[in-house]
């Protein structure tokens, strides 16, 4: 399934999402078509794809030549040749609910029943834009991060209407083709990414308003810090590292503190002893206790790896201590 007619994958939005979901698709072997509604856009699309692809194998990121990918990568002059045959649609137009809710009523008329109709959205619930749609059971949110092609993270959000199979479909050619997906259990404003994103922009304002530290000291607490370390590790797994006994003893030290910082403000919610236990079992699912100090070895190794490859701004003055009694 690469090159024939039948089994690609259709493209809506040839801007830089698009660009991106091309080279995410083509790499992986499979027949790409894009389609925008512009013409303009459309004639950009294959040197914006070839150039990515060029850079992509600078840094030894291809497996094969650019030449051999770029030619799974064509551009459909209507919307229905791009639908022709095709097996998962990639919509990735601007965030306007008129525009995508008109957009998928096309998209419902001219693709054949079994492809599943995914959108890019970064916020907006299937439920808003495909819930009238004779084939809503097909539509979905595929939401991935920008750009697709080097960041893996595939948020796959189904509406209540959305069939079990084709959440499952997409998950698993997601995964085919390198992705990183997550299914949601449930639609949820912003899903998770930009929830986690926003949490940390509100915070980032609200310091630099209340004079705490400017722009650039602010961002660099997160390139040579906090995002260095959550490139390896997520924000459970890592206070589940940084104290011995994992999540409970964390909670059991910082929780107090991180529900005064909240309270600041004007979130004083705390992490109730249920909630707490909820999340220590399933990270003693992924990670028994007896396997904890052999886990904080690989994060600190792959720390060093990094730090090797140029990557982090900064190398930390010390170790962090695994029972120090400060978060970090």
């Amino acid at each position: 399934m690469s090159e024939g007619r039948d089994g690609a994958i259709a493209l809506v939005g040839g801007g830089s999402m698009g660009v991106g979901w091309a080279i995410v698709f083509a790499r992986a072997g499979l027949a790409v078509r894009v389609h925008d509604a512009s013409a303009e856009v459309r004639r950009a699309v294959l040197p914006a794809v070839a150039e990515r692809l060029a850079e992509l194998s600078v840094h030894g990121l291809l497996a094969e030549a650019p030449g051999e990918v770029m030619a799974r990568v064509t551009v459909a002059d209507s919307l229905a040749a791009a639908l022709d045959g095709a097996i998962h649609v990639q919509e990735s137009v601007p965030e306007r609910l008129d525009l995508k809710t008109a957009l998928f009523r096309a998209m419902d008329e001219l693709a054949p029943p079994h492809a599943v109709l995914a959108s890019s959205t970064s916020s907006l619930p299937a439920s808003e834009f495909a819930g009238d749609l004779p084939g809503r059971a097909r539509c979905l949110v595929a939401h991935p991060a920008n750009p697709p092609h080097l960041l893996p993270i595939v948020e796959i959000v189904p509406a209540p209407f959305t069939a079990p199979e084709a959440a499952e479909r997409t998950r698993a050619l997601m995964a085919r083709v390198g992705q990183a997906p997550v299914v949601l259990k449930r639609e949820v404003n912003g899903f998770i990414y930009n929830r986690l994103q926003g949490a940390v922009l509100r915070e980032a304002y609200w310091m630099l308003e209340q004079g705490i530290a400017d722009v650039a000291d602010i961002d660099r607490v997160m390139t040579s810090g906090l995002g260095l370390r959550w490139s390896i590790v997520g924000p459970f797994e890592t206070a589940d590292l940084n104290y011995r006994g994992g999540l409970e003893e964390h909670a059991r030290r910082m929780g107090e503190r991180y529900r005064q910082m909240g309270a600041e403000r004007g979130q004083p919610e705390a992490w109730d002893a249920a909630l707490v236990a909820r999340a220590a079992a399933e990270r003693r699912a992924l990670l028994p206790l007896d396997q904890w100090e052999a886990r904080v070895a690989w994060r600190d190794s792959r720390l060093m790896a990094a730090c090797a490859a140029g990557q982090a701004q900064s190398v930390p003055d010390s170790a962090e201590a695994d029972d120090a009694g400060t978060e970090a």
